[in-house]
């Protein structure tokens, strides 16, 4: 916690600091490995899926408190900077980023993520592609630098921003090869039939995803400061690079002719479909939404860039206006050298016959 002095704007500042801690609190603290048991549960259907809500409270007390936080910088920057406030799309995004986290935490997705590989793959689809990309377009750490008090602001925030290590985990390159890494490693190593028998391990292994993806994620939609910033065409170079390898992944799961993951053969569930044909679903799920996802983030930065350049046309425009509108109108001649020439030669034309 951020030691608090004695200050006007000690409120302020410990709320910041809040705002700034929670939701990586939120994502990373979170257990995922809500099923781990020895009772087989009830064949899944809609109703389990949508109603069966296991409010832990080591998960939904930190994804309240960051709503709460984020919430709470809202309204203070907003009655601070009146003329200047907060998106309105932000906080929209930051809460839809904490619900994809609850659903997959705490609905009935993580009541199967042990029984069922697809419902597993769901969970990571709900992590990578909704609450990451969704929690950097809220830019959070813009609104924590907003919200602080000069002080944590110069002491706290900006020096961890700066930091050798954010520098480093911040590079694209770099956030690039985590994120894949961390997907191929997941899925090709032991890492993942462990998880499913540790909640430990099954804790790690979606804090890493998360972690992960909203490095990967914070590039791309450039809201918030970065020691690093992308051009447009770099951050499409980017993302699409990733589709192919999310591609092999999920064909390769889906193609695969043996179960991957021995645990899915040993939870004794009675009821369809077999391991081998859950395992195909959830390779097909990585396939076909992961590469939806991607394709969509595609096209939205193609419609970014062409918004981009228009703004900087409408810029370019105003700007030569206002010099043009600066400048002395020239008189005729010296304007429109070639309709001077003509009268006067039409003058000494006139001149010529009146003679």
């Amino acid at each position: 916690m951020i030691h608090r002095r004695h200050a006007p704007r000690r409120p302020a500042a410990s709320a910041s600091g809040l705002l700034a801690a929670l939701p990586v609190a939120a994502l990373l603290a979170a257990p995922a490995a809500l099923a781990h048991g020895d009772a087989v549960p009830p064949p899944p259907d809609p109703a389990a899926f949508l109603l069966s809500w296991s409010l832990h409270p080591q998960v939904a007390i930190p994804l309240l408190a960051a709503a709460a936080a984020y919430l709470w910088a809202v309204r203070r920057v907003n009655a601070s900077h009146p003329a200047n406030p907060v998106p309105p799309d932000r906080p929209v995004f930051f809460l839809l980023g904490l619900a994809s986290i609850a659903v997959a935490l705490l609905s009935g997705v993580g009541r199967y993520d042990t029984e069922l590989f697809a419902d597993h793959m769901v969970q990571h689809l709900l992590l990578v592609f909704g609450a990451a990309p969704a929690i950097a377009l809220a830019a959070p750490i813009t609104l924590a630098l907003r919200v602080a008090s000069p002080g944590v602001r110069t002491r706290w925030l900006l020096p961890i921003l700066r930091s050798r290590l954010v520098k480093v985990l911040a590079h694209p390159l770099v956030a690039w090869l985590l994120f894949t890494f961390v997907m191929w490693g997941s899925h090709v190593s032991p890492l993942f039939d462990a998880a499913l028998e540790d909640p430990l391990l099954h804790d790690l292994e979606h804090a890493l995803y998360l972690a992960t993806a909203l490095l990967f994620w914070w590039p791309v939609v450039g809201r918030d400061p970065s020691p690093w910033r992308l051009p447009y065409a770099a951050r499409l170079f980017y993302v699409f690079l990733q589709m192919p390898l999310n591609s092999f992944l999920g064909v390769a799961i889906l193609f695969s002719d043996r179960v991957l993951y021995p645990h899915y053969l040993t939870t004794g569930r009675p009821w369809p479909p077999s391991p081998i044909e859950d395992q195909q679903l959830a390779g097909a799920m990585m396939w076909g939404i992961g590469d939806a996802a991607f394709l969509a983030a595609i096209l939205l930065l193609v419609a970014a860039w062409m918004r981009d350049d228009e703004e900087a046309t409408r810029r370019r425009e105003a700007a030569e206006d206002a010099r043009a509108a600066r400048v002395p109108i020239p008189d005729r001649a010296s304007a429109f050298p070639v309709e001077a020439a003509l009268a006067q030669a039409e003058g000494i034309g006139a001149s010529s016959r009146a003679r």
